[in-house]
């Protein structure tokens, strides 16, 4: 009896063992399959965005943001992406998709997150030569287009907008950039924050 109950002993401490190599805790993601974008994550030129509209498969995609920061889904054209957060642009979708549907709910997920602009200026659309920008302290909108070269040939210099995050959310800024290049309105020289896109559209003919 007691060598039966050695050899009991034995085989629950093995069994114990065993568990205690087979359980533990969880195993974590790399970074690379961590989810992209959080809930304040911006969004950039060149970031993918899946949006599903709830109930409406027609409606929904996958959609690259453009270099002029904006993306075109069915029944929503040129919308304003980059400067605002997933949430911020689905109820901007669901502001101009209510023309047309009842009621519409909009979810925005990053799919492919495109490099931080928190510490860049980007200026997209019809500047010479559109680019991020590193931000330097002090930056002025006037060493912002001399750096990307000045406005392109097409441009509509004084249709430009500066879309900026605040606390309350992005806004947009006119800057009327044939003024300041061209003659000279220094009331243009807007100062520039970390994160600023400037988006430069194209002249209409």
């Amino acid at each position: 009896m007691r060598a039966m109950l050695t050899r009991m002993t034995a085989c629950g401490a093995a069994l114990l063992l065993a568990a205690c190599a087979t359980t533990g805790p969880a195993p974590v993601l790399p970074e690379a399959a961590q989810p992209a974008g959080g809930t304040d994550y911006i969004i950039a030129p060149g970031a993918v965005l899946n949006v599903f509209v709830w109930q409406h498969p027609d409606l929904s995609t996958t959609v690259p943001v453009r270099p002029d920061g904006k993306i075109s889904t069915p029944l929503v054209e040129d919308m304003v992406a980059a400067g605002k957060t997933p949430t911020e642009l689905a109820r901007d979708m669901e502001e101009v998709l209510a023309r047309y549907i009842r009621q519409p709910t909009v979810n925005v997920i990053v799919q492919s997150a495109a490099p931080s602009f928190q510490q860049q200026v980007r200026v997209v659309g019809q500047a010479a030569n559109p680019q991020a920008l590193a931000y330097s302290d002090g930056m002025m909108l006037l060493d912002v287009m001399i750096q990307v070269g000045g406005l392109g040939p097409f441009a509509a210099g004084n249709r430009a907008k500066l879309v900026r995050r605040t606390a309350d959310g992005p806004i947009e800024i006119t800057v009327r950039l044939d003024d300041l290049l061209n003659a000279g309105d220094m009331r243009q020289n807007v100062v520039i924050q970390p994160g600023d896109v400037i988006i430069i559209p194209e002249a209409r003919f």
